[in-house]
């Protein structure tokens, strides 16, 4: 196994597919934003060129800015990504906690209960979600998105992190309960730091899918002042369906924040999985 692992020829081949990989999945990227960039016949006739000073142009974010509250939209993509996730991982890691820490009857039930909640699309209560929006009032306010991304992220978040905490060790923990230490305090000084790579890891798995979501702010929140950075891309797309200056310029403002964020925590990603995989 190990002469297998150091062979060069392995290494390059394993090394040569994962870069081939990100190539093709980073090429739909490169594609529209150095379009984004261009006067409209150059998209078409060069689809494929960087921008020159001939082809060059930023027509397409100028309108961008003019027609739509674009920065607007960033704040509630910002807001609501930002909420979700606080809440994920606080509440995902306090269950998370409970259920590997404490024994008691119906531990294992609750736990398999929280799974399912990895199978069955939130979706599927679309209807009854609304209903409940609306009879609360939150409907058009961010706090409706915000309220459904904690709870469709909580069941990965609870089965990823208590698989982690079931390896901290156990004398740490009582240690800190002979010194005198509160429950709280174990778990916040002591057992949080000890997972941050896992809760990094969570953070990433539903980060994505919060910031590129259209389905529920279309249903929950479509009003002007409550759009995020999504569903108002493809109101852009929509209103300038044939101006791809405009349509390419919204896709590439909505792209690159998720990439930010994507870099910042790709380290600590890459530790909680690998974590898990020796594990």
């Amino acid at each position: 196994m190990n002469q297998a692992r150091s062979n060069p020829v392995n290494t390059v081949m394993m090394h040569g597919a994962l870069i081939l990989y990100t190539l093709i999945a980073l090429f739909p990227v490169f594609v529209i934003i150095i379009n984004s960039f261009k006067e409209r016949r150059s998209i078409f006739r060069e689809p494929l060129a960087l921008p020159n000073a001939d082809s060059f142009s930023t027509i397409g974010y100028e309108t961008v800015m003019q027609q739509g509250d674009f920065f607007g939209y960033f704040q509630n993509s910002m807001i609501v990504t930002v909420g979700s996730l606080f809440f994920i991982l606080l509440f995902g890691a306090m269950a998370a906690y409970a259920l590997s820490e404490y024994r008691f009857r119906g531990n294992m039930l609750m736990g398999l209960y929280l799974a399912l909640g990895i199978m069955i699309p939130i979706r599927i209560g679309t209807v009854a979600i609304l209903e409940m929006m609306v009879a609360t009032g939150l409907v058009n306010t961010l706090w409706a998105l915000i309220l459904v991304y904690t709870a469709q992220g909580l069941p990965l978040a609870v089965f990823i992190l208590s698989e982690f905490m079931r390896q901290v060790s156990d004398d740490l923990k009582n240690a800190g309960r002979i010194d005198g230490l509160s429950e709280y305090t174990i778990f916040f000084r002591l057992v949080l730091p000890l997972v941050r790579p896992a809760m990094a890891t969570v953070a990433v798995f539903n980060m994505i899918p919060i910031w590129n979501d259209l389905w529920f702010p279309l249903i929950l929140a479509p009003a002007e002042e409550t759009k995020t950075l999504t569903l108002g891309s493809q109101v852009f797309i929509g209103q300038f369906v044939t101006d791809w200056n405009a349509v390419l310029s919204a896709l590439s403002m909505a792209i690159l924040p998720v990439l930010v964020l994507y870099v910042i925590f790709s380290r600590q990603l890459i530790r909680g999985i690998t974590s898990g995989a020796v594990k």
